[in-house]
């Protein structure tokens, strides 16, 4: 399965390749900046996911993002932004394009591997089939769905960065904290009308967490909000 890295930093980019190596046996391509990558696109290059700078010459990640996104052969392509930068605009800006992720640098293997998993993995759980129709969720929290999917990126970073946290937890032996992580992202999926995630957050019996059974449970999760948000971006396009 083909992955396709970019980035201008040579040193950055062995990084990410290192740690999507890591996660599994991956086809990995490399591209040296967004106008590379684009010719390799262009003679045929069809990866399943993209892992891509936001910073280049050239051609910037965001500018080969919006390239992808207005091809019909490609626009369907799984695209993953890579920063340094945090702040709420270019986030939503990512988001906005079509990024289906954002990864904030320095990056750890938890944030690449949850992303392999959420997109890639053909045995998915079905989670995502089991959620509120996104225009009864915007209904019921009295928001349009330009909001419904700044929540949906935001929640989607949020259950990436609790993937190496509740490792942590239980590193540690912490299961009362781990829980009550847990907790927080159910009552998310209930705010978002992920009704099916929501199930399977809440199906651990209290004091038997383990790490492997939450780690499964989290990509299934990001998983259904990935789901949930390519929906609402349709209904955006349709207006």
């Amino acid at each position: 399965m083909k992955v396709l890295v970019v980035d201008d930093d040579v040193v950055s980019r062995m990084v990410l390749m290192h740690l999507i190596d890591s996660c599994g046996k991956f086809d990995i391509v490399e591209a040296e900046d967004g106008a590379d990558a684009w010719q390799q696109l262009e003679d045929g290059l069809r990866p399943a996911i993209v892992f891509c700078d936001l910073r280049m010459p050239r051609l910037s990640g965001m500018e080969l993002l919006q390239r992808v996104k207005g091809e019909a052969a490609l626009s369907a392509m799984p695209f993953v932004l890579v920063s340094s930068a945090t702040d709420k605009e270019t986030v939503h800006q990512a988001t906005k394009a079509g990024a289906a992720g954002y990864i904030v640098k320095p990056f750890q293997a938890d944030q690449v591997r949850i992303h392999l998993t959420a997109f890639l993995d053909q045995a998915a759980s079905g989670y995502e089939h089991h959620a509120e129709a996104p225009s009864a969720t915007q209904l019921r929290l009295g928001i349009n769905a330009d909001r419904l999917l700044v929540y949906l990126t935001g929640f989607q970073n949020q259950l990436t960065a609790a993937s190496g946290e509740l490792d942590a937890l239980f590193a540690r032996g912490e299961q009362q904290e781990a829980q009550t992580r847990i907790d927080r992202l159910h009552a998310g999926c209930v705010t978002l009308g992920l009704t099916g995630a929501a199930s399977a957050l809440k199906s651990f019996a209290p004091g038997f967490l383990s790490s492997d059974a939450v780690q499964a449970v989290l990509s299934d999760v990001i998983r259904a909000v990935i789901h949930q948000s390519a929906l609402v971006r349709k209904s955006i396009g349709a207006e």
